[in-house]
Formats: structure tokens, C-alpha cells, sequence
């Protein structure tokens, strides 16, 4: 039995998980949460995951009943990500590595996402949409790569999210993607914002310029409520990662839709993208906040997979990369 451990720390998730064979024996996390109206800045993040790091790593051993001797192979997040976060965490992979004498594997941030949806929803050959706070893609699996079909051609839909949640002051805890939801749950008038899909892609800049600046008149001037905002602004923005999704559904003849990253645990994407699903005839697979937010347990999966077809990172190789790009790698674990 192959036994892998996954670092994660591209982003404010610091998480380390450990998989043996498809079961997931442990998975702690630590977020960074930052003030309300706040952002959470590149080195700050960094000494949040030094700070936390080595306990954590404690944690997934602990909860795993494992000792450094029955870990086969070192995963780790090489990218894409915020630069200093992902060298503190790899940093400490490669000390790992090498203190415990095993393999070391840099995995991509996104295909660790997607393997690990598979693994927990059991999704065969699905049409996967990739949301979080920085990447909005969809991508379908053709002859060893991971394809985009579509993504943003600015910012992600999680970052649009979490910027509009600084500018009315929402908390970030425990996260703020989560309290717009709540809060969109008591909307009931809807504000109509652009809506921007270029063929396969979306952009979410102008949606975003456009409700900052409307807010704070709207809102001081009574015309909505601030729930009316949240749910407008996720009624659009899901609405366009649908039709995306639906579009790439078409041209793989696909009949399977699979949610991976931290927006994908928004329970209203999951409704609209269901209705869509049901429309065609096809199934959707979405995971909870355990496995959709990022975790070290995913980083690990991806790892396993790799691992067993004979992936390894050198360690003079074994840097990170901010932008590594989904359909980078070559996927040789699948047929």
C-alpha cells in the first residue's frame, strides 16, 4: 500500500493530509483570517504558515497513527499560487523529504483539486469547473492532459467575491465567500449587473468596478439592501460560470459535471448548476468544505496518482512556479 502526504499552502490555507490508497487518514488546515475590509498580503501569509506549520504536520501524523517511517512519498504544492506562501511550504517539504530520507513530488495546485473531486465523488470523465479565489476555469481530460476549455481572462470568481465582501465590510471568518452566501440567502430584489461571457470565456474585472462603485450609492440612498447585493451579485456571476459549463458539456458530449475549489462549496452554485444538469440529463458531483477548500489531503491524492506512474522531483528541480498552468502537466495515471 502506497502511502503519500500532501503540503498545501499556495494561498491563506496552510493544510497537510496524508492518503493511503484512495482513504483519506488525516487532513488538518489552518486559515489565515485577516480584519473585515482587509485583503491577506503575500509575506503576511507566509509567516501565518511558518508560524503554524510544523504543528499541523504534528496533527496529520498524529491523527494517521503514522510515523515518518511509513510515509512512502513527500508531496507538495509547486504552484500556481502567492509566491511566498508556496516557498514556505515548499521549503519545509524538501527539509521533510530529505530529514526522512523519501521521494519528493512538486504537484500542480489544480489537478490536485480535480483528483481529488474524482476520488471522493467516484465522477468517472466529468466536465470540471474550477472555482476559487484565484483561478475560474473548466477543463475536460483528453489524451493525457487536463484541457481548458474556458477560464477568466482577469481576475478569479473567488477573488471577485472577496474584494466586493472588503468593500462592504464582511467578515472574513471564516471566510468571506461564505458570509456573502448567508447573506444572499436573505436577498429578494435583484440588481442588475453586466454580465460578460466571451465565447468559452468570463471576465469578472467590469462586474466587480461596476458594483463597487454602485454600493455605496445604492446603499446609503436606501434603493437596496446589502443581502440585495450578495445575491445579485452571485445570481450573475454563477449564471455565467453555468453557461460556460454547459457549452464545454456540448462540445465533449459530456454528461457529468464536477465542482472542485473553494467556491464550489457555495450550496447556490451547486443548486444552479444541478437545475442545468437535470435540464440535460446529466449528473453533477460537488464536494462539501472539507475537501473543496484546499487542503493538504488533495495535494497528497494528486501525489498518490503521480507517485504510482512514476512521477518524482529531483530536488534541484523541486522550485516553485506562481503560474503552472493546469494543462501543463502531463497526466500519464489516467488511460
Amino acid at each position: 500500500m502506497t502511502v503519500v502526504i500532501g503540503f498545501e499552502g499556495s494561498a491563506n490555507k496552510i493544510g497537510i493530509g496524508i492518503i493511503r490508497d484512495g482513504e483519506v487518514l488525516s487532513n488538518p488546515r489552518r486559515t489565515y483570517i485577516t480584519p473585515p475590509g482587509q485583503g491577506f498580503m503575500p509575506s503576511d501569509t507566509a509567516k501565518h504558515h511558518r508560524a503554524v506549520i510544523l504543528t499541523v504536520l504534528q496533527e496529520a501524523l498524529d491523527e494517521a497513527g503514522l510515523k515518518p517511517a511509513d510515509i512512502d512519498c513527500v508531496a507538495y504544492t509547486k504552484g500556481p499560487g502567492m509566491g511566498a506562501p508556496l516557498v514556505t511550504v515548499a521549503l519545509v517539504a524538501r527539509t521533510v523529504a530529505q530529514l526522512w530520507g523519501k521521494p519528493l513530488l512538486g504537484v500542480n495546485h489544480c489537478i490536485g483539486h480535480i483528483e481529488m473531486g474524482r476520488l471522493i465523488t467516484k465522477a468517472n470523465n466529468p466536465t470540471v469547473l474550477y472555482v476559487s479565489g484565484g483561478n475560474t476555469q473548466v477543463i475536460a481530460y483528453s489524451e493525457r492532459r487536463y484541457r481548458i476549455f474556458g477560464e477568466t481572462i482577469d481576475i478569479a470568481v473567488g477573488n471577485c467575491l472577496d474584494r466586493f465582501a472588503r468593500v462592504i465590510k464582511i467578515s472574513n471568518d471564516p471566510s468571506p465567500g461564505y458570509n456573502i452566501e448567508q447573506m444572499a440567502k436573505k436577498g429578494s430584489q435583484y440588481v442588475e449587473l453586466p454580465y460578460t461571457v466571451k465565447g468559452m470565456d468570463v471576465s469578472f474585472s467590469g462586474i466587480l468596478s461596476y458594483i463597487e462603485d454602485a454600493a455605496h450609492k445604492m446603499l446609503s440612498s436606501g434603493q437596496c439592501t446589502a443581502e440585495d447585493l450578495c445575491f445579485s451579485l452571485q445570481e450573475t456571476v454563477f449564471s455565467m460560470l453555468v453557461e460556460i459549463t454547459e457549452r464545454a458539456m456540448a462540445h465533449c458530449g459530456s454528461q457529468e459535471v464536477l465542482i472542485v475549489g473553494g467556491v464550489g462549496c457555495n450550496l447556490r452554485l451547486q443548486e444552479m448548476m444541478g437545475v442545468m444538469c437535470e435540464e440535460r440529463g446529466a449528473k453533477l458531483f460537488a464536494t462539501d468544505e472539507r475537501f473543496c477548500i484546499d487542503n493538504g489531503a488533495m495535494i497528497a491524492q494528486a501525489g498518490w496518482e503521480m507517485f504510482r506512474s512514476g512521477h518524482v522531483t529531483e530536488l534541484e528541480d523541486s522550485w516553485i512556479t506562481q503560474r503552472y498552468r493546469t494543462d501543463e502537466v502531463e497526466v500519464t495515471w489516467r488511460d
